[in-house]
Order: structure tokens, then sequence, then C-alpha cells
């Protein structure tokens, strides 16, 4: 082969290479998009998780979710669970954050990335209606408080069962753990403020009493790994307080206009939760579409 030919064929093999190349970047552009976003709630959870009659989800995590995926340019599944679960499918790659409450603290802090809260958590106390009110912890000895299991609430009741002398059953959703106290079988049950609110509203069996203030939030929990993800999700949530969204959406669950400087309306500085682990304090000036 001449030298000539050779060079030719060089060329041609090098053009060749460079087009695929081009066209292997094109087809990655324009083929389809990411997929949906995958999540978990516990559907028993309500105001913020619960079945509709007609079929599918509602509450105010599914709005959150909903309004997330939206801003995000995706489309979203959600699941409803056990809220024990929900971490180990985190971890198992399953879900791609958990929608579902999740209140930030230091231990969880070790093991997922949070955003910045949405919600302040308190917990509050549900007792039978016209029994004796809960006034002070103390008040709680010798009694028996149902929890829902792998919640804080059952990380809180572990903790202080020997220092204030009561004894606590796990059940594997909420509504059954307000069905004890209904039935007799646990004398409260310890849930967010805004959950015992909306059992007692809807249950006139079951109302509330003391609460415990915790100056904790609640946050989308995302695997440590994914701090994109993370921080994807931290800007569209500051979008979403920025513009009222937030508000609205408390106003329609919780049947209140929060106060300005309520963490589901006050934006955050950094992303993450301040003084926990996964915080990252860069001010963002969030980028709302």
């Amino acid at each position: 082969m001449s030298m000539f030919s050779l060079k030719n064929l060089c060329v041609m093999t090098a053009g060749a290479a460079a087009f695929s190349m081009l066209a292997a970047g094109a087809y990655a552009q324009t083929g389809p998009g990411p997929g949906p976003l995958r999540t978990g709630v516990d559907a028993t959870f309500a105001p913020h998780a619960m079945v509709k009659l007609a079929g599918g989800l509602q509450g105010f995590n599914i709005d959150l979710g909903e309004e997330l995926a939206r801003r995000l340019g995706r489309k979203i599944e959600i699941e409803g669970t056990e809220f024990s679960g929900l971490v180990p499918g985190l971890n198992a790659k399953k879900y791609d954050f958990v929608l579902a409450p999740v209140t930030a603290t230091p231990e969880r802090a070790k093991a997922m990335l949070f955003t910045e809260g949405y919600l302040d958590t308190d917990y509050t106390f549900v007792i039978k209606k016209g029994a004796a009110p809960i006034k002070a912890l103390e008040d709680l000895k010798g009694k028996t408080i149902s929890v829902n299991k792998g919640s804080a609430y059952e990380s809180w009741a572990r903790d202080n069962s020997p220092k204030y002398g009561f004894k606590y059953d796990v059940y594997g959703n909420n509504a059954d753990a307000v069905q004890a106290v209904q039935s007799g079988r646990a004398d409260a049950n310890l849930a967010g403020s805004t959950v015992a609110a909306w059992a007692a509203k809807q249950n006139p069996a079951v109302q509330t009493t003391y609460t415990v203030k915790t100056g904790l939030v609640w946050a989308l929990a995302f695997r440590v790994d994914d701090k994109a993800g993370r921080d994807a999700a931290g800007n569209a949530l500051k979008c979403m307080k920025q513009d009222g969204t937030m508000s609205k959406m408390a106003q329609k669950w919780f049947g209140y206009t929060p106060a300005a400087d309520a963490t589901v309306v006050k934006v955050g500085v950094g992303q993450g939760v301040p003084g926990l682990d996964g915080y990252d304090p860069t001010p963002v000036t969030p980028v709302c579409k």
C-alpha cells in the first residue's frame, strides 16, 4: 500500500471514530431523561401520608414529594410501607431518598445526609377522651406508651422509660399505636405534634395532651454519598419556602398559618441541618424555576 493510501486510511479511520463519538454524544443528549425518583412513606402517618378512598396516597408529605419532583423535572414513585423499612430501603438503593418525616438527629446524621428542615417536630401525647391529662413527664410513671416502630418516638421512649418509670409498646404503624390507646392497651400514644393533632381531630375517642418541646426538625433524608441529590432537593425546598408553597401546604393540611420563624417557611443559609454531620454552611442563593 502506498504512503498516500495509508495516510488517507488513517484519516478516514480517525474521522469515523470521531463521528461515532459525536453520534454517541448526541444519542446520550437526546435519549430518555432520568428515571422517576423512588421513595417511600408510612401511609398511616396522617396527615403526612394516608390512603385515599379512591386509591393512591394523599397528605402533606405526598404534596411535598410531588412538588419537589416537578421542580426537579422528574416523575416520582411513592411507596406506602412501614416506617421501619424506609431507611434500610434507602441504604439498599431501593429508594433515592426518604419522603416520610424523618427527625434529623446527631445519631441519624452519621448514617444519612439531610436537607434543611421543612417542619419543626415536637412530640405530643394522645390519650383516651376524658382520661386524666398528662401535665408533666413525671405523670408517665406506671403508664404504658404506644409508639411507631423505628421512629424517633420509639427512641425517645427507650431513652426515657427508665428515668420516668413507664413502659412502652412498639407498633408497626402509628394508626395501630393510636388504636392501642382507644382499646385500653396503652395509656398514651407518642407521635409528632401534627400527627397527634390530626388523630384527635379525626377520632373523637382520643385527645391530645402534654407536648415535649424538642428543638428538632423533620428533613428529607438521602444516602451519605448522594450530596448532589441532597443539594438539588435542598435548592428546590428553599424555593418552595421562598415562594410561599410550603406555607400554603401547612395551611391546607394543618389548618394554621406558620409564623415567620417557623421551619416550614424559614429558608436556611446552607445545605443541611446546622450542627449535624453533613451540614454545608456555604451560603446558597436558591435557583428557582
